[in-house]
């Protein structure tokens, strides 16, 4: 059985209308194809803040049958709280620099050995604002795991490596305006005030973006997303 952040029967779905479009279509197509072989592929979904790729990535794991896929989100590892309060990175929490990478690139690489009966892989509360330590199970039997995170593009040494282990990366390609709105409706949920969630969406987050939008040309496909 595969535990995930994402479950099949209440994940958001990808409507006629999404699956229509020719971009979308044919990646949906070609991926359906290459899980058909039973070869485990790693997919990467990126984009930037409020991009839609924690959505996206639930509804493609959604299309496909119960122990086929699973969604491992790169969120999984930001540092936690208890080393960044108190730091700069704290007004920063977001940005490149606020991940462990190399625990990162470790899980990759051990997902696509697919030598282990199961790997146990971290999940992201944004209730509790923390990663959880092995909340997501991956058997070796699941064909297609599906990571979604801001930098899987990023041309910086140690993300490069990141980049070697997927063999592919989509690039969500959303309006800027919907995103940021987006954006700040989440930051609201979990808990700002709108003022603060409107700073916060237009400072760092907006940092992180550019920086994001950058990795665009490397992207294997463009996935059109409103």
């Amino acid at each position: 059985m595969v535990t995930s952040s994402v479950d099949p029967g209440t994940a958001p779905r990808l409507d006629d209308a999404m699956l229509r479009h020719p971009e979308i279509r044919a990646a949906v197509a070609d991926l359906r194809a290459r899980v058909a072989s039973g070869k485990r592929m790693l997919l990467g979904i990126t984009g930037s803040p409020g991009s839609g790729k924690s959505t996206f990535a639930a509804g493609l794991h959604a299309l496909f049958d119960a122990g086929t896929s699973v969604v491992v989100p790169m969120d999984g590892f930001h540092l936690g709280n208890a080393i960044i309060d108190g730091t700069p990175l704290r007004q920063r929490k977001g940005a490149i620099d606020t991940f462990d990478v190399g625990g990162y690139l470790s899980l990759l690489q051990r997902l696509a050995r697919r030598d282990e009966p199961v790997v146990y892989a971290p999940d992201f509360r944004r209730q509790i604002d923390e990663p959880v330590a092995a909340s997501i199970a991956v058997p070796a039997s699941v064909p297609l795991v599906i990571t979604e995170g801001n930098y899987l593009l990023a041309d910086h040494p140690a993300w490069r490596q990141v980049r070697a282990q997927l063999d592919e990366v989509w690039f969500m390609d959303t309006p800027p305006d919907l995103r940021l709105e987006r954006l700040v409706d989440r930051h609201v949920h979990f808990g700002m005030d709108r003022p603060a969630a409107e700073e916060w969406a237009g400072g760092s987050d907006e940092a992180n973006a550019r920086l994001i939008e950058s990795t665009r040309p490397a992207a294997d496909r463009v996935i059109p997303w409103s």
